[in-house]
């Protein structure tokens, strides 16, 4: 009983990855921007999990590019340091001080605990910030909101170096003013303008939300970009959900071909997207 199970298994594995065929051909040379949020990070067993999906990426000739947040982990820190922060807008305000902590925690903690993840599982990941290389040029965000910083310039030829080298790039969200300070940019706006400046094919971001949902609380696995300006109207896209699909929808004025909000909590919620019929999340699109 037990043998026949197993080879039933065995038979449904490999159903599916001969499924998974014209998929893998599609995005043979793709570049895949994945943004993976803090609470999507969750516990070390998940992160094996997103380090093997991105290195199987990797092998089948997808190029992963990852940018990270990290906003858990810098709430953790300056708790631990008893240094107050403040939020305007879903943004932290962001003090010399504070900025002092941000830039430990994502370039130094959360950035090498990914960048060890991956070549772990075989990968040869590089990590950096967007101070590196000139990658990330910013202005001031809004005076109220401190050093935060939005992109204003992009310059993805060090990605392209390391991409033709197979390595996976591992970009924390900081960028470099005129005057040479330190900003602190929101995770997924970086995201955006970093799949945006490579001409991306698809910008993940991993998120703790299944996707966009409904009146009715259901998951919206396509939508156009009219189609998200109407929901915002209507209040359906609300809270979080809205820097989200401002996100997705620069994105793809800029470039990208399509942006899918996936939940980074799922198993293989990356590959489910891109290896599968049945795919993850919202995907939005022009239109």
């Amino acid at each position: 009983m037990k043998t026949r199970q197993m080879n039933r298994d065995w038979i449904a594995t490999a159903r599916t990855l001969s499924e998974a065929l014209p998929y893998l051909q599609r995005y043979d040379g793709a570049i895949v921007v994945i943004k993976l949020g803090g609470h999507a990070m969750g516990s070390d067993e998940a992160m094996e999990t997103f380090a093997r999906d991105v290195v199987l990426m990797r092998q089948v000739g997808v190029n992963p590019v990852i940018v990270h947040g990290g906003g858990p982990m810098i709430n953790q820190m300056l708790e631990k340091l008893q240094i107050p922060s403040d939020f305007v807008g879903g943004k932290r305000v962001t003090s010399p001080e504070i900025m002092e902590v941000v830039e430990m925690v994502l370039s130094g903690r959360v950035n090498k605990r990914i960048v060890q993840a991956i070549n772990r599982q075989g990968g040869k990941a590089v990590g950096l910030s967007g101070k590196d290389a000139g990658l990330i040029g910013c202005e001031p965000a809004d005076p109220a909101l401190g050093l935060v910083g939005e992109p204003a310039r992009v310059d993805p030829s060090i990605l392209h170096t390391l991409m033709r080298d197979d390595a996976i790039p591992v970009i924390a969200p900081l960028g470099a003013g005129a005057n040479g300070e330190t900003f602190n940019i929101n995770g997924d706006t970086a995201a955006g303008a970093v799949a945006a400046a490579l001409n991306a094919d698809r910008l993940l971001l991993l998120t703790d939300v299944e996707g966009v949902k409904d009146t009715e609380g259901h998951v919206v696995t396509e939508l156009s970009a009219s189609q998200i300006h109407a929901l915002v109207r209507e209040g359906v896209i609300a809270g979080g959900m809205i820097p989200k699909t401002e996100t997705a929808l620069a994105a793809i004025a800029g470039g990208v071909r399509a942006v899918v909000i996936i939940d980074g909590r799922a198993p293989n919620a990356v590959l489910l997207e891109l290896f599968t019929e049945h795919g993850a999340g919202s995907m939005i699109r022009a239109g």
